[in-house]
């Protein structure tokens, strides 16, 4: 009965553990951008050269505020796979790169999802990723073209 009764457990517990576990990774991660921001959609070279540091205007000649998580953040690497094409190691290189040649500067770093949409809403040209969850009317979503 002992055994039994452990097995049970175990297997309701994977059956609890599990639906959130698929859940998490299958919430969309979006780029959501400040209101004022006149762009309708990004490219996705355009994305990857605006969070590598590459780029500091957006394609309206509006300069851009780049918002990232920290890079142990899941969300900031599912963002950095997912848009970007890139593991978040290789993202931090390309900052430091910049900043050490002197060329650019890091992203601002936000330690939430909610820090990310209240800096993206009150910054002028800022531009951020959350999951989709965290959308709210502070902020416009920004699509891939």
């Amino acid at each position: 009965m002992g055994q039994g009764l452990t097995r049970l457990i175990l297997a309701i517990a994977l059956l609890v553990a599990c639906p959130l576990a698929s859940s998490a990774t299958d919430v969309p991660i979006v780029l959501i951008a400040n209101p004022n921001v006149p762009i309708d959609s990004l490219t996705r070279e355009t994305i990857r050269a605006i969070f590598a540091m590459r780029q500091r205007t957006l394609p309206d000649g509006q300069a851009v505020h780049v918002f990232v998580l920290p890079d142990e953040s899941r969300v900031h690497a599912r963002f950095a796979k997912e848009y970007l094409g890139v593991y978040p190691h290789q993202l931090r290189l390309s900052w430091d790169r910049v900043v050490f040649s002197g060329t650019g500067q890091a992203p601002n770093h936000v330690d939430s999802q909610a820090e990310m949409v209240e800096r993206v809403a009150t910054t002028p040209g800022g531009i951020g990723y959350i999951e989709q969850g965290y959308l709210d009317d502070r902020v416009r979503l920004l699509p891939l073209q």
